[in-house]
């Protein structure tokens, strides 16, 4: 499809509206194209603004306008919403059928609620959420749900607080919707034994960079990829690696991703249970073994259950199992067996993701044309929440991906106590993530405000591994950061010591 931008620069809300509808269309901006043609123009008068959004498909053609105050204390940014619910408005035409998030198009969509609520109220928070983005009242009231659990776990932060992320890129095969840097050990074997020695060398540096800085450890997070590929001795050097470079003591959480059923073994999880892993993850995505073939999972739902058994015989109390929406072979009734199964395991948590058809997945690269589940994923996921709601689940933690079948969200669910701490800092950026591994970003957040920077480790492990040295001047990046907000890092830990004298 062709985007016209003209008179504003206003590109990735514009696009990103377009992907609501189009996700797997190209769009090109600017440029030649087939298909929608969408135009969306700004015209700033004296006193006012013009905004006009146009859409034609052959010889369909429809035009929305709205109006902005030129004096308007947001000016900008209530003339990109405008204009993009504007667009919104007209696809909606033009298809037929709107989407429960409306013109909500970011990632955050509980961030973006709680910033409303401090600065309107939660009335007129959710009445803008529903009236001026156009959120279905469900999507609002679960968003609200979502939020009030979120509150609880963030009160927990401190400003000084950070957590730790440890990326291990290695799965046993690459899943069918899977975009992420992740090797098969079939092909990556050999990068495993130089890639643990470069992970434990990067977790001692950062552990020293913290402790230096006084930094709070509250939450550690191994993923992936899939870290139980590893063995047990390997995963048991890089979590005592973990133990002894960092200060421990306000630890709340250490969650490790077994997500692979058929990576799981005895001796891996003593592993994990003798270094002090609270909490971990065991991911079928379906219960139904014609599925999980189709999508590239080499393993059977009876090894689920096994491994879900075995964990619990480790002394493993605290686990979290993910199912999808939207598999390619999958349907309502499928899916909702697959609930019901794991529901009759009693797991602490459960995450419902809804398929996200990522361009780099091999999902969309050869199969692009033989699958849209976008209906029976909006299905599947209204079962899973009034399912878990009813077994006592509340939603803790909610983001949205970008091409996500039938525009639908990722929502974590949690028996009360057993919330994953990490999914909800992460996802409200809420302190510091330092990072290890290839892949693994590093977000540093002033201690007292919202400004957040990057530091980007090299993506892929055989390039870590022949680069770490570099990495290891990339790191410099958070002491100079944290030296930087000095004066408020200081604060923060005197009102973290008077707190605990208290």
């Amino acid at each position: 499809m062709r985007l016209d931008l003209i008179g504003h620069t206003y590109r990735y809300e514009m696009e990103n509206i377009c992907r609501l509808f189009l996700p797997q269309e190209p769009v090109r901006v600017n440029e030649a194209a087939e298909g929608v043609h969408a135009v969306t123009v700004l015209r700033r008068g004296d006193s006012d603004t013009a905004l006009v959004a146009e859409l034609t498909l052959e010889d369909w053609h429809e035009t929305a306008q709205a109006r902005v105050d030129n004096a308007l204390p947001n000016y900008d940014k209530e003339c990109e919403r405008r204009l993009a619910v504007l667009l919104y408005t007209l696809f909606v035409k033009l298809f037929g059928f709107s989407l429960r998030w409306g013109a909500v198009t970011g990632v955050r969509p509980v961030k973006l609620l709680r910033r409303m609520i401090a600065q309107r109220g939660e009335e007129a928070a959710v009445r803008w959420f529903e009236q001026d983005l156009l959120v279905s009242r469900q999507k609002t009231a679960l968003c609200l749900d979502t939020l009030r659990e979120e509150n609880k776990l963030l009160a927990l932060s401190r400003p000084d607080s950070f957590s730790l992320y440890l990326s291990v890129p290695f799965c046993p095969t690459r899943c069918d919707y899977c975009s992420f840097v992740s090797h098969t050990v079939e092909r990556a074997a050999r990068l495993i034994p130089d890639y643990v020695d470069c992970l434990c060398r990067e977790i001692r540096l950062t552990g020293e960079i913290a402790s230096r800085l006084g930094l709070r450890l509250e939450t550690v997070y191994m993923g992936g990829g899939t870290p139980t590929t590893l063995s047990a001795g390997q995963l048991g050097r890089v979590l005592e690696t973990v133990s002894h470079a960092f200060d421990c003591s306000h630890l709340r959480e250490y969650t490790v991703e077994a997500g692979r059923p058929d990576t799981i073994a005895e001796d891996k999880l003593r592993a994990l249970r003798a270094a002090g892993v609270t909490r971990v993850s065991i991911n079928p995505q379906t219960l139904r073994d014609s599925v999980l073939e189709t999508i590239g999972r080499r393993h059977t739902a009876a090894q689920f259950f096994d491994a879900f058994a075995l964990a619990r015989r480790c002394g493993l109390d605290n686990i979290n199992v993910d199912l999808i929406a939207g598999l390619p072979g999958d349907d309502y009734e499928g899916f909702c067996r697959s609930l019901e199964g794991v529901l009759a395991l009693s797991p602490e948590s459960l995450t419902v993701h809804a398929l996200a058809m990522k361009r780099a997945s091999n999902l969309v690269i050869h199969r692009r044309a033989e699958y849209d589940g976008g209906r029976e994923a909006v299905r599947m996921v209204d079962a899973s929440g009034l399912r878990l709601r009813e077994e006592g689940y509340r939603p803790y933690y909610l983001y949205r991906q970008s091409r996500a079948v039938g525009n639908m969200e990722n929502v974590g669910w949690a028996k009360p106590g057993s919330e994953g701490l990490y999914n909800v800092y992460i996802m409200d950026e809420t302190h510091t993530i330092l990072a290890c591994g290839a892949g693994a970003v590093t977000k540093l957040k002033q201690p007292a405000g919202e400004y957040i920077e990057r530091i980007f480790n090299f993506k892929f492990p055989y390039e870590y591994n022949r680069r770490f040295e570099e990495l290891t001047q990339r790191k410099r990046g958070i002491e100079e950061f944290y030296h930087r907000f000095a004066g408020e890092l200081s604060a923060a830990q005197g009102a973290g010591g008077r707190q605990a004298g208290r």
